[in-house]
């Protein structure tokens, strides 16, 4: 398994491209935003956790799409098991990306985890699978926002995203954690 790679600020992001729950395939290349891009990498059918907050997501959709911002949610499982998880789940309005492979979630600086057995939700972990992360991409394809982690919780809240995107929109505020080489400056 590859290193992990972290992503920096202000520079492009990997390329991303995953099939879709019902149809079709969804590219980032093929993106345009009026503000950004959000990816929602999750953990899978397996995580009750993942539910409760793309659920949330998915009622905040059009919150997101009046600011701008188109919204794809994705993860390793298997076309079955995100089928399952968007009709357990009852998402209704999101864009369901599944068969993200381990060396793509490891470009995108995702943890990779594996299996626990089955879960409190009754579904068996996949024997390997990557753990979650959230991304604002610009409409050049710079990352703005990112973040990754090791665990299913304390993820970072929509409502308070949505709020911190009426600021950055407004006073244009510039993507931070941008400076690669402090010694050199």
């Amino acid at each position: 398994m590859s290193a992990i790679t972290p992503l920096m600020p202000r520079q492009k992001v990997p390329a991303l491209s995953v099939p879709l729950v019902g149809g079709g395939t969804w590219s980032l290349a093929d993106q345009t935003p009026e503000s950004f891009t959000m990816i929602v990498f999750y953990r899978g059918l397996h995580c009750p956790i993942c539910g409760k907050y793309l659920k949330d997501l998915d009622d905040k959709l059009a919150d997101f799409a009046k600011r701008g911002v188109n919204v794809i949610v994705l993860s390793s499982d298997t076309q079955d098991r995100a089928e399952t998880a968007r009709e357990k789940w009852a998402l209704e309005n999101l864009d369901l990306g599944y068969g993200l492979s381990l060396e793509k979630a490891r470009e995108w600086g995702l943890y990779i985890s594996s299996s626990n057995g089955v879960t409190s939700s009754g579904f068996e972990e996949p024997a390997l699978f990557s753990e979650p992360g959230l991304f604002l991409v610009r409409p050049d394809g710079t990352l703005y926002f990112g973040t990754v982690q090791t665990m299913p919780f304390a993820r970072p809240a929509f409502a308070e995203i949505l709020g911190a995107l009426d600021f950055v929109i407004a006073k244009n505020y510039p993507a931070r954690g941008e400076v690669i080489d402090h010694t050199n400056i």
